[in-house]
Order: structure tokens, then C-alpha cells, then sequence
């Protein structure tokens, strides 16, 4: 029973990695069609895009009255977004640019945005008041966003973009969000469920399992972008976006599952080391981000030795 529901996860994993590719493409193809900006696209679409699997994985976890976990996906999430991810980005493109206003001003609200749950949830509950400031949180970080577009003036040249001015293309994608959708709803139910049994099992916390094993695979999306931006070169993106994927779940989607269902935890103890860490984790993000206007690769492989010491330290100490 065990192999099955490894399998069930491993093959949930691949199918959430595999629809958000191809979601946040037809995404991006949509977006230009609509003439929509490119800070849009970069600090907003994918990022967006990519917490789609946290978002459905909250909402089936709210559903099945087992919020705790959707919560140690997004903190576990996070940990991941401010070490593994920009690290692999930053050793692959040999160093992340971070001198834009809009990255140094982001980096600020990130780290604020991504410890607030953990501040909100202290009393050991993170009711539906809760919920609903979180996702306050979110409507004004949007708003900000969207602010500083004259910043970002720059729209898709025709030139680069004349396939998806075909309106045909244009349905095509529309038919593919909706189907992406649909595929993720499966996958995060599978996760889900496989996140259920492997705790019960094996005598785990729903958080801890929330932490080390759900908020690892939702975070392959994301990471998964980082990566190949920084092979194609396009540095410039790859922060905001790595921002975006911290900001949407620890606001927008833990506000929505809190709305649902609050989210209680009476044993806190794995959220202490994850916590510990992830305020760590901030902080060196934070500061190599503003000092130098670039993360290093020396930086970079300290931002990965911390991950690295965060699971042992959650393992040896379950």
C-alpha cells in the first residue's frame, strides 16, 4: 500500500510540474495577446501561475479538514522559493541581477509577507479574521504592483509576437487553461491524499509532511522556471518571480484555505525549526539581495547549504 500511494504522489508531482509548464506558456502567449505589459508577465503571470498548485492543493486539503497541511506546504514552499530555487537559478546564470527599484523594494515586502503567517498563527490558530487579512495583504500587493507600471513601459513588440495574434492560437490557450486546470485539481487531490496516508503511516504530522514532502514537489514549478530562465539568459525575471511565488501563497492562498477552513495546530513544534528557518533564510535573502545589487554564486551556495540544514535538522529532530 505504501509503493501505491509513493507512486500516486511521485505521478501527482510530475503531472503538477508537466500542466504548470505548459500553463504558465499559455499564459504568457495570452497575456501578449492582450498587450498586457512586461513587468506583468515577469512579476505577476508566472508567478502567479506557479502557485496554482499550492491554491488547489489548499483548497482540497481545507476541504478534507486537514488545513494544517496546506499550511506546512506554503511555509516549507517558501523555505524552498528563498534557498534552492534562487541558488539554483544563481549558480546556472553565474550570478542573479537584483539592481532594479522594483526587485530591492519586492525583496522588503517578500520577507514581511512571508513571515506574517507564522506571526498571525502564534495563538495557534489561524481563524477566518486571519484569513482575511492575509488576503487584504495580497489585494495591496497587487495594487502596489500594478502602481509602478509606469516603471515598466515597455510592450511586447508585434514583431515578436505575430503567432499569437492569430485568434485561433488565442482560443487554443484559453482551452488549455481550462484543461491545465482541470489536470491540477486531480493532482492536487492525489497529493493530497498520498500526503494523508504517508502521515498517518508513518506516525508524522500532517505540518511536518506539509513541510519536507508536499511543499518540495509544489515548489518544482517555480523552480523549475528559475532554471530555465537562467539558461536562456533571462536573469531580469527570475527574482520577481521567485518573490511572487513566496507573496501569492502566504497571502492569497493561506488567507483562502483560512476562509474555508481555519487552520488549527495544536502541536507546533515542526513549524519551530521550519519557522527558525525560514526567517534565517529571509534574512540572508534580503541582504544579499541589497548589498552588491547581485546574488553571487558564493552567496547562492550558501542560500543552499541552509536548505540543506534546515531538512536534516527537521529529520534528526522529529
Amino acid at each position: 500500500m505504501l509503493l501505491v500511494y509513493i507512486s500516486i504522489f511521485l505521478i501527482s508531482c510530475v503531472l503538477l510540474l508537466w500542466v504548470s509548464s505548459f500553463l504558465v506558456g499559455a499564459l504568457m502567449r495570452i497575456a501578449k495577446f492582450l498587450g498586457w505589459r512586461e513587468f506583468v508577465v515577469a512579476f505577476f503571470v508566472v508567478a502567479f501561475a506557479a502557485t496554482i498548485p499550492n491554491l488547489f492543493v489548499g483548497i482540497s486539503s481545507a476541504l478534507h479538514k486537514i488545513p494544517q497541511l496546506s499550511f506546512g506546504d506554503v511555509v516549507g514552499g517558501n523555505v524552498i522559493d528563498l534557498t534552492i530555487a534562487v541558488a539554483l537559478a544563481a549558480l546556472i546564470a553565474k550570478g542573479l541581477p537584483s539592481e532594479s527599484r522594483l526587485i530591492q523594494t519586492s525583496s522588503i515586502f517578500t520577507i514581511a509577507i512571508a513571515i506574517l503567517p507564522l506571526l498571525l498563527i502564534l495563538d495557534g490558530t489561524l481563524g477566518r479574521g486571519d484569513g482575511l487579512i492575509l488576503i487584504l495583504v495580497f489585494a495591496f500587493y497587487i495594487f502596489w504592483l500594478f502602481s509602478k507600471k509606469e516603471r515598466f513601459t515597455k510592450i511586447y513588440e508585434e514583431k515578436r509576437v505575430e503567432i499569437i495574434k492569430e485568434f485561433k492560437v488565442f482560443i487554443k490557450d484559453l482551452g488549455k487553461v481550462i484543461l491545465g486546470i482541470i489536470l491540477l485539481l486531480l493532482a492536487a487531490e492525489g497529493i493530497v491524499r498520498a500526503a494523508s496516508f504517508f502521515a498517518e503511516s508513518l506516525n508524522l504530522s500532517l505540518a511536518l509532511v506539509g513541510i519536507l514532502i508536499v511543499g518540495l514537489g509544489n515548489a518544482f514549478p517555480e523552480t523549475y522556471f528559475a532554471i530555465a530562465a537562467a539558461k536562456k539568459g533571462q536573469t531580469w525575471m527570475i527574482l520577481g518571480d521567485l518573490m511572487g511565488a513566496v507573496i501569492v501563497p502566504a497571502t492569497l492562498v493561506l488567507g483562502i484555505v483560512a476562509l474555508i477552513c481555519p487552520i488549527e495546530i495544536p502541536d507546533f513544534s515542526p513549524f519551530v525549526i521550519a519557522r527558525f528557518f525560514l526567517i534565517i533564510a529571509a534574512i540572508f535573502f534580503l541582504f544579499f539581495v541589497r548589498t552588491g545589487r547581485r546574488i553571487t554564486k558564493k552567496e547562492a551556495l550558501i542560500l543552499l547549504g541552509i536548505y540543506i540544514i534546515f531538512v536534516l535538522v527537521e529529520i534528526l529532530t522529529k
